[in-house]
């Protein structure tokens, strides 16, 4: 165990472990990392072996490079990763124009290709059910199961360019109908399994979707919650249906079909030859105001996800790669792409991620990359229910979509020998991260160590002046961040104002916002604008507010996002102004979390509702919702 001066003895509890820390962290002037990697650790990582290959010493120069020689560095990339091209052609890219460079122009590929470059014989995917055995997928049968999709979408009248949506849990069935979809050049509709009829038909609207894979019901411990009667509720067109469990639990409508029914017995497919800048995939991210905005993934953005996942998180062939995700998010495509690409295996437990059995699921899978939301570390501290396992096979974990804490981090450390935990943040508009940690520096809990390789950015403050805790603008390009939006003007939301850098760069906007630490550790502080990030997911306060606004006794709401002050994920924090007097608050919060059940999401609890007389506002009568989080902080 390679940790800072021996800190942590095995034989003590977490708690003094965790006391001892915090008294060293005290005691020094800046941030302490909880993890060192050895010499022979940092010679057995992916970073080292390519930077000596090019020719440099270290990390920095590897990392310099990357980011001040762009071309040759993707190009590099490419290369290590074995990217497939069906007509590559070699010439310069075209990256003057940082708004809309042109990668691999002339180039023509289907990303899926490069996703079965292992052994056929190879496990590809290891997974559970609930209360079942652990089974494997190969990358044969992989390929030939999403080959049969493919061909079963040609065989159903859907045509190269049509956008297909996939509303499911993150099972095998999932994972296969996306690569099949994307061999058929056609463009997957990412929907997340927890969002209620009215996000559901949005997002059939905006992607205009020709037919949508989805399940009868979804099992949660002793229950079947629906899915299917969801979709039906959302108006979704022509839905190919997957039984749950062996036998179909719902009456399809006319139009509709089974999975079974849907299937190919064909089980060779040869991947549509496309464009780089094609469609793969539509995802959803909420902006600030109106619908979510509506993000492409390329056939190129898979590479910025293999590549994270290739240098930063270390995946090699023998790596068992686990993600609690949804195809609905990001994290769902990058798993893909960033396992798949690196020719290792994914493991899929199809439970919820809170209980022993799916940490007995980490144990047997022998998972060895274990990707994680601060909330569920959260959940199990206060269980307990990961304690006693067997984890000492995993290399490192990785944390990305909310703020984390640094106790739970170094309690999640602990329950695998004290191994390094990678933060990770980025966006579905980056393709991966801006801002990650390696296996080669040391780790502090809950701290970032380095911006991704190609990418570089600024934290700027409220004047634009460079500061050490200030709102992130990135310094493109670089492979992975989006040029066009499906719905929204792409240069007015991520370029539109944004100052110009301090060597004269175009900056893109972001929206987080960081702190940086020194010694090169950064700490994550939520976002900068009205985007929140609740249990993990994306959402906005407009969101939420036109949704509760509809209650009759509402006048309006405002909801903010409040990280707790050591650090953690954020909460949801309502101001109301209301009509009646004497109002129950506790009935009223009740009818908000109902709606915001019904509506968005029943993952965003509100912790807290606050009456209020009038909301602070702008002289342009917008409401200052920094004013209510800096308020709510100091109440």
């Amino acid at each position: 165990m390679s940790t800072h001066l021996d800190m942590f003895d095995a034989k003590r509890s977490f708690k003094e472990n965790w006391m001892t820390y915090h008294d060293i962290t005290s005691k020094n002037k800046g941030p302490v990392p909880a993890w060192y990697p050895t010499d022979t650790e940092i010679k057995n990582t992916n970073l080292y072996s390519c930077w000596k290959e090019c020719g440099f010493s270290s990390y920095e120069e590897f990392y310099k490079w990357s980011i001040q020689d762009k071309k040759d560095f993707w190009d590099y990339v490419v290369k290590k990763l074995g990217i497939i091209f069906d007509n590559h052609q070699d010439g310069p890219h075209e990256i003057e124009d940082v708004e809309n460079p042109v990668w691999f122009p002339k180039s023509k590929l289907n990303i899926a290709k490069s996703c079965f470059q292992a052994p056929g014989e190879k496990n590809a995917i290891i997974f559970q059910k609930e209360g079942g055995q652990i089974e494997t997928l190969s990358y044969k049968r992989l390929d030939e199961f999403s080959n049969q999709i493919a061909q079963g979408l040609l065989d159903n009248g859907l045509r190269p360019g049509d956008s297909v949506a996939i509303d499911m849990v993150m099972n095998v069935e999932a994972v296969s109908i996306y690569l099949g979809i994307v061999k058929a050049a056609m463009t997957v509709v990412s929907i997340a399994d927890s969002f209620a009829p009215d996000e559901i038909q949005t997002r059939l609207r905006i992607s205009n979707a020709k037919a949508i894979f989805t399940q009868d019901v979804i099992n949660r411990g002793n229950k079947e919650l629906p899915l299917y009667d969801k979709v039906v509720k959302a108006n979704a067109p022509k839905a190919f249906v997957l039984a749950t469990n062996g036998q179909l639990k719902v009456s399809l409508r006319d139009q509709d079909m089974t999975f079974d029914e849907f299937l190919s017995d064909v089980t060779t497919f040869e991947p549509q030859c496309s464009c780089p800048e094609d469609y793969t995939n539509i995802l959803f991210s909420s902006g600030t105001t109106g619908d979510p905005k509506a993000i492409g993934w390329t056939h190129l953005t898979p590479i910025k996800s293999a590549m994270d996942g290739f240098f930063h998180h270390d995946i090699k062939t023998d790596d068992v790669v686990a993600w609690p995700t949804n195809l609905g998010w990001m994290m769902g495509p990058w798993l893909i792409y960033a396992t798949f690409i690196n020719k290792a295996t994914m493991a899929l437990y199809y439970g919820a991620p809170m209980g022993e059995a799916f940490g007995r699921f980490i144990e047997d899978a022998k998972v060895s990359v274990f990707g994680l939301v601060p909330s569920i570390v959260k959940n199990w501290r206060e269980s307990g229910c990961m304690e006693g396992l067997n984890w000492n096979s995993i290399k490192c974990f990785s944390s990305t979509g909310e703020c984390s804490s640094p106790e739970d981090y170094l309690y999640l450390m602990s329950l695998a020998n004290y191994r390094p935990v990678i933060e990770y943040c980025g966006g579905t508009e980056i393709g991966g991260g801006y801002i990650t940690g390696t296996l080669v520096q040391p780790q502090v809990p809950s701290a970032f160590s380095t911006p991704t390789l190609g990418l570089s950015f600024y934290l700027l403050d409220e004047n634009n002046h460079e500061t050490e805790e200030g709102e992130v603008f990135l310094v493109g390009p670089s492979l992975g961040l989006s040029q066009k939006l499906l719905n929204r003007d792409h240069h007015e939301v991520y370029f539109d104002k944004t100052p110009i850098g301090p060597n004269n760069e175009t900056l893109r906007r972001h929206g987080d916002q960081i702190l940086h630490l020194g010694d090169g550790y950064y700490r994550g502080q939520g976002r900068a604008d009205d985007t929140m990030n609740l249990g993990g997911i994306k959402t906005s306060s407009a969101e939420i507010e036109r949704t509760l606004n509809a209650i009759d006794t509402v006048v309006e709401t405002a909801a903010i996002a409040i990280s707790p002050k050591n650090g953690g994920p954020s909460f949801l924090v309502i101001y109301a102004v209301v009509s009646e007097q004497n109002m129950n608050i506790d009935n009223l919060k009740k009818q908000m979390q109902t709606l915001i059940k019904d509506n968005l999401n029943p993952l965003f609890k509100i912790q807290d509702l606050i009456l209020i007389d009038a909301l602070p506002r702008t002289a342009s009568n917008k409401v200052m919702r920094r004013v209510l989080r800096t308020q709510y902080r100091s109440s």
